[in-house]
């Protein structure tokens, strides 16, 4: 029996067998984090102190958006006078610089075509705090995009968090148009479900969670310690979460702290960026993927995990996908072109492209649903549109298949999205605190 079962098992079988049980193996850890979340809530924070903060925005011809950030920030539930804004204002040709100045920010204007990218004005911006505001004692730096609009509670709760101790946290990432269209709402999918039952997991094991762009602190000294901000790949964030687990620094997360962000409603804009992503992470796997892989084996003993989880974060993942596709894609061209005499071996092709396609859909749109349905209370949308962005958000993510692919032979310059959409800061904070308590009432 045996022997006819191995028989008729062929090379192709064996290959499509090792790359779904390297999925399973590398993957299977995160349905442990949706139980986790389900099952268990993370501590709540109180503060001693209120701290000394600076804010420090890269923007780039972002002068229809910046003030309503600016105003976000200008009417926290915090004192003020803890709070500074910085703006550097990065090869700007529109009046971006004017209208922070004029909502009540600092702004440094930045030209230079030769280092171009989100890293660089940053380090620009921290370079300059620190020779000419070195006095203020800031005690921790945040990073937001200007696109942003925060809760009114937002640095209060961030506060908290620096006040038990972290070097570095991340927040609750909700979208300002979730409902613009298809797109749009992938993407707000996407970060819900990454705050939600990715970084909140994180927290509640006490393991490290990942930054993503916007809505962050790090600590004073860690700026000191490095000299700036010296993570200049095209994903930098990733780049800088990838750095600070290696060094032993743990990246929390404070799930009251309510982010809004604005996401690509056009599929050009969108690939450009989600491209640009695709590159950035192979660019953090080849730097940081060999000290990772030795992490998870030598870094002392609790930051170990945070290795390997990382090292999964920033692994092409969806290359094994790729991989397996256009591999039995071959198989399936030989097959019909007659290069290939057996029709076993194009049937198995076949079929392996289909369940690999299909259980990348299905998984995607379970936690697309999974995601939707515990946050329903926090997305800003209609009923109908929250159930039909359900049904789109895994055509969304298929979508990746072909960026990854083109991001792998194509070269990648850093290139800015053009943000225009203006909210009522009122308005979202008021949606968060009515979702706010809905969750506590259900928990």
């Amino acid at each position: 029996m045996l022997d006819q079962f191995f028989s008729q098992i062929s090379f192709v079988d064996i290959f499509n067998f090792c790359v779904f049980l390297t999925f399973t193996c590398c993957y299977t850890y995160q349905l442990y984090y949706v139980f986790v979340v389900l099952t268990r809530k993370p501590k709540e924070r109180t503060a001693k102190k209120n701290h000394k903060f600076a804010v420090v925005v890269s923007a780039r011809n972002e002068g229809a958006v910046i003030a309503d950030l600016i105003h976000s920030i200008r009417v926290q539930n915090y004192p003020q006078e803890l709070i500074d804004v910085f703006v550097i204002a990065d090869n700007c040709t529109d009046g971006t610089a004017d209208v922070a100045r004029e909502a009540g920010a600092i702004v440094f204007p930045r030209t230079n075509d030769k280092e171009v990218g989100k890293g660089y004005a940053l380090d620009y911006g921290f370079q300059v705090i620190r020779e000419q505001y070195a006095d203020r004692g800031y005690e921790a730096y945040f990073v937001f995009d200007a696109d942003n609009v925060l809760d009114v509670n937002y640095f209060r709760e961030m506060n908290k968090t620096f006040d038990s101790g972290a070097k570095a946290s991340t927040s609750y990432r909700n979208s300002k148009n979730y409902d613009s269209n298809w797109i749009s709402a992938g993407y707000a999918v996407w970060f819900l479900r990454e705050a939600k039952f990715l970084n909140q997991a994180r927290l509640t094991l006490n393991t490290s969670c990942a930054v993503s762009g916007t809505g962050f602190f790090i600590a004073a000294d860690i700026i000191e310690k490095h000299g700036g901000w010296k993570w200049h790949l095209l994903t930098e964030d990733i780049e800088f979460s990838a750095n600070s687990i290696l060094e032993g620094v743990r990246i929390s997360y404070t799930p009251t702290a309510i982010l809004y962000d604005e996401q690509p409603i056009t599929f050009r804009d969108s690939w450009n960026q989600r491209f640009r992503w695709a590159k950035g992470f192979y660019q953090v796997f080849w730097h940081y993927g060999a000290r990772l892989v030795k992490g998870v084996a030598t870094n002392p003993k609790g930051a170990r995990f945070a290795c390997y989880d990382m090292l999964m974060t920033i692994a092409p993942g969806m290359l094994l996908t790729i991989v397996s596709v256009v591999f039995n894609g071959i198989i399936v061209f030989l097959g019909l072109t007659g290069a290939m005499s057996t029709g076993v071996m194009v049937a198995s092709s076949l079929s392996s492209i289909f369940f690999c396609l299909m259980n990348y859909v299905v998984f995607m749109f379970m936690f697309g649903v999974l995601t939707t349905f515990v946050e329903w209370d926090s997305i800003r949308s209609t009923t109908g549109k929250k159930v039909l962005y359900m049904f789109t958000f895994p055509v969304f993510m298929i979508t990746y298949i072909p960026i990854a692919l083109v991001a792998l032979v194509k070269k990648c310059n850093w290139k800015p999205i053009r943000h225009s959409i203006s909210v009522d800061v009122a308005e979202l904070s008021l949606d968060a605190s009515q979702a706010q308590s809905k969750s506590r009432r259900t928990m």
